[in-house]
């Protein structure tokens, strides 16, 4: 039982509406029993009272001649007229030939009893009413036979069953209503079992609706989506760490193989300065990718909010460009974001604006449509159509006329791009009149 308890949470939410249901039920039942007998123990009382009232009525009107007692009452057709001394004056045909109905004589202060006895027609109930208060006074005694709910257990027996079988079906519906409800569980349960390190783009199946399942299953498919973005960011570091460091440490090799062979031609000088443009390289091309990985991901990220007009003064402050910038700085722009993230992501469409502008770069900053926008625009050359989703892609270089940044690593775009995404944004290239201009949109910091 303890092994089901533990491993079954149908099984444990079907024992505890079992055990509700006995709970309210068998009160209810019993009160039901109790209120049942009530109501007929009293009905009966009231008919042999009844009858009692009438012939003693009778009695003082002087309305009874002979020895018999004409029935009113088909129900109460048990009526004796008795004397001080036991002795029967009269009678109904029923009760002639039986003895007196009760041994209980009422007294003069309580003139009416009622009382039970069991002869040999049966079990009774029975009233007796004294006529007067004189010590010769008659009784009049008026009895049913007890009905079958009262001398028998028959009603406990009813109830106890419809109790037992209103329990049983709580259990069957609850069991019932909690498999299906958690079917779509145990479907998600199997779909998990069956992701693999190798193949995350698997999802679980949302059953319809917005309730407590539905919504589970949209987490489980937003935590597969970020587990897939990363790996699929560490694979995609492998790769491009495997490919482009490959350049620059072969390079490297070749110095140092070169030295090695003929040291008596080798400028040391030169050597190290060398070896160390390409240790730089091999360092910036290291950082970008480590920030791409890290980007989107929850680990060691704090969000706060971020005033874009804020960060562009900050970040303009400590640069030293040749190019001028002109701002147009609005307000109310403040994001939910990560700083340094969206520092760098600023810090590289400058870098980027400043490589290939001709003489003037503008940057504005303003709120539009309920969203933050930064548009930064030069005046270099303009970016054809069919390569404006290209210079986002890692290590993508253009035309020579767009290959000006020498010591570029040519994850730039590739890092502001994810970091939009990453903040719930996008970044995109736009048409302008002059040169190329790129667009960041974010969602506003919630007020």
């Amino acid at each position: 039982m303890a092994r089901i308890w533990a491993r079954s949470l149908r099984a444990r939410v079907t024992l505890i509406a079992t055990a509700v249901a006995a709970i309210v039920l068998i009160p209810v039942g019993v009160a039901g029993v109790a209120v049942a007998r009530y109501v007929v123990t009293a009905s009966v009382w009231k008919e042999t009272r009844d009858a009692a009232s009438i012939v003693t009525g009778q009695i003082r009107g002087g309305d009874i001649v002979g020895n018999e007692i004409t029935v009113r009452d088909p129900s109460v057709d048990l009526i004796q007229i008795v004397t001080p001394a036991r002795q029967i004056v009269a009678a109904t045909p029923a009760a002639q030939s039986l003895p007196p109905l009760s041994d209980v004589w009422p007294s003069a202060d309580q003139r009416v009893v009622s009382t039970t006895n069991c002869l040999d027609v049966g079990c009774l109930h029975i009233t007796g009413i004294r006529v007067s208060t004189s010590p010769e006074s008659v009784v009049v005694y008026a009895a049913r036979k007890t009905p079958g709910v009262l001398s028998t257990r028959l009603l406990e027996i009813i109830v106890g069953t419809q109790v037992a079988l209103l329990i049983g079906l709580a259990a069957w519906a609850t069991w019932l209503v909690t498999g299906r409800a958690l079917r779509p569980v145990a479907a998600m349960r199997t779909q998990l079992d069956a992701v693999n390190a190798s193949d995350m783009g698997s999802r679980v199946s949302q059953p319809p609706g917005d309730d407590e399942v539905a919504q589970l299953a949209r987490s489980i498919n937003g935590t597969l989506a970020r587990l897939e973005r990363s790996a699929e960011q560490q694979r995609q570091f492998a790769s491009d760490a495997s490919h482009e460091l490959r350049t620059p440490l072969a390079g490297l090799r070749a110095q140092l193989e070169s030295a090695q062979l003929y040291p008596e031609d080798t400028d040391v000088e030169t050597l190290a300065d060398s070896a160390l443009r390409d240790t730089d390289r091999v360092e910036a091309i290291i950082t970008d990718l480590l920030l791409l990985a890290r980007i989107g991901s929850r680990v060691d990220v704090v969000k706060e909010p971020v005033n874009l007009a804020e960060l562009v003064d900050e970040g303009l402050a400590g640069r030293k460009d040749k190019i001028p910038v002109r701002l147009e700085l609005g307000e109310g722009a403040v994001v939910e974001g990560v700083r340094f993230q969206l520092d760098r992501m600023l810090a590289n469409l400058l870098d980027n604006a400043q490589r290939h502008a001709d003489s003037m770069i503008d940057l504005r900053v303003a709120v539009e449509d309920g969203q933050a926008v930064l548009a930064l625009e030069n005046d270099g050359a303009p970016i054809d159509g069919e390569d404006r989703e290209r210079i986002f892609e890692r290590f993508t270089r253009l035309d020579a006329a767009r290959s000006r940044d020498a010591g570029g690593t040519g994850l730039g775009l590739a890092i502001a791009r994810d970091v939009a995404v990453a903040h719930g944004g996008t970044l995109s290239v736009e048409d302008s009149e002059r040169g190329a201009r790129f667009v960041l949109r974010l969602p506003l910091a919630a007020s």
